[in-house]
Parts: structure tokens; sequence; C-alpha cells
């Protein structure tokens, strides 16, 4: 199979809390849409690695992604390491992507900055022939996606580009409670944590307000880039 984007991140809700409305609106559009998740986020304050993963699974069959693979990386502890950017290529030459999201460049969890490195590095390293991986025990031939962009997490980075993601919120929100044990529930006995809390919650609609009014639309994400982006007409812009 082969994907039209490509979103990787750290842990599972990584992907659904920063750009699960651009994946909802290209599925909606008839683009093939997949899920990386590095880690299964077992090292996370509330929940499990098991529950995380029926987590995950659920989000994904809400947005509507072609697919969802697990590298089963530990958590906090994965290196950007020869070892980890051959399993990453080989993910992405049995996709073919042609584009690829994924972590901030910089951001309060360590694996976030961390994973957008590795992840780009290992984009880059696809498209060299003679890096060889075998994959379903065939061969595999180079492949580099042709963009790569960072989705903005808990810091508020300044974006490169904004998408309008008016009219899919809702799915948005819906992937991201499908984590049921990471964020707000009044009845929950688990312990706090810096996501947990309402104003969180809260936090994901508001900045998609806030970058949504920046473009005159109801609601967007935003994304930083590594490289200028182009268009074919000063008219592309809106």
């Amino acid at each position: 199979m082969k994907l039209d984007i490509l979103a990787i991140g750290s842990h599972p809700d990584d992907v659904e809390l920063s750009c699960s409305g651009t994946i909802a609106k290209e599925v909606d559009r008839g683009k093939k849409v997949g899920i990386l998740d590095l880690t299964r986020g077992e090292m996370g304050t509330r929940g499990t690695a098991e529950t995380r993963d029926k987590e995950a699974k659920e989000a994904a069959k809400i947005l509507g992604v072609s697919i969802r693979e697990n590298l089963e990386f530990s958590d906090a502890f994965f290196e950007n390491n020869t070892a980890h950017k051959l399993e990453i290529i080989k993910i992405l030459r049995k996709y073919r992507p042609e584009i690829v999201l994924c972590n901030a460049v910089d951001d309060r969890h360590i694996d976030h900055g961390k994973g957008a490195k590795l992840v780009s590095d290992a984009c880059f390293l696809s498209g060299l022939r003679k890096i060889e991986t075998i994959c379903d025990r065939e061969s595999q031939e180079a492949w580099r996606p042709k963009h790569v962009y960072h989705y903005i997490q808990w810091k508020n980075l300044k974006p490169d580009v904004v998408v309008d993601i008016s009219g899919f919120m809702d799915k948005k929100m819906e992937s991201v409670l499908a984590y049921k044990t990471q964020f707000y529930d009044q009845d929950s006995k688990e312990p706090e944590t810096p996501i947990s809390s309402s104003n969180f919650l809260d936090s994901i609609n508001y900045r998609a307000r806030d970058l949504g009014r920046l473009i005159n639309t109801e609601h967007a994400e935003g994304f930083t880039v590594e490289r200028y982006p182009a268009v074919d007409s000063i008219f592309d812009l809106i």
C-alpha cells in the first residue's frame, strides 16, 4: 500500500493532539493516510501500554486511517542511532509516503524533539540507494518523502504553514478523547499530570480557534518546515 501521508509520533496520542484535524480532512478528500507510533507510551503516568494500544486503535478507527503501526521503541529512552533510523527507513520504504508529519522540533517532553530529529534524519537517509533494507523478506527500493512537516505540541511555536481544519474539529476531539486514561476525567483516581487538566483539554480547542482566527477560518493546525514550501501560483495562498 502506498500512502499519501504518514503521520509519525513519539507516543500514541501525539498525532491526535497535534495534527488529527489535518489527517481527518485529507482522509475525507480520499487521501491514504497512515500513523506510525515510535513507542507504546509505557512510561506515561496514567494508564498502561496495553490501554494505550487499545486507545490508539480506537483513535485510528475514528480518523479512518489506512494503517497504524507501532515500532515499540523504548519510551523515554529511544535514541537517534543507526538501529532506530533503519527501522523507520523500512517503514518509509514500505509505504512510500509523499508527506511525513512528525513531532515538534522543540518541546517540553524530551522524546518530542528527539523524535523529530530521528524521523527527519531517517527521511533523508531513506533516499540513499546504498543503504540496504529488507522488509517481508524482500529488498526495498530507496524512497524519500517530498516534504517533512513538524506539528506543534506543548510549546506555542510559530508555525510556517497553517492548515484550515474547519469542519473537522469535532473529529479531532473525538480522536483525542479516545485516550480515556490520559485526559481530564473528574472521576479519575489516577495521578494528575500536565495533560490531565480540564485547561489542557480546552487548550486544544482554543489553540485551533486562534490559529483559525489568524487565517480567517474557524479552526486550524500549524506546522513548521525544514525548507521553504513552494506554490505554483501566488493565488494558491489563501
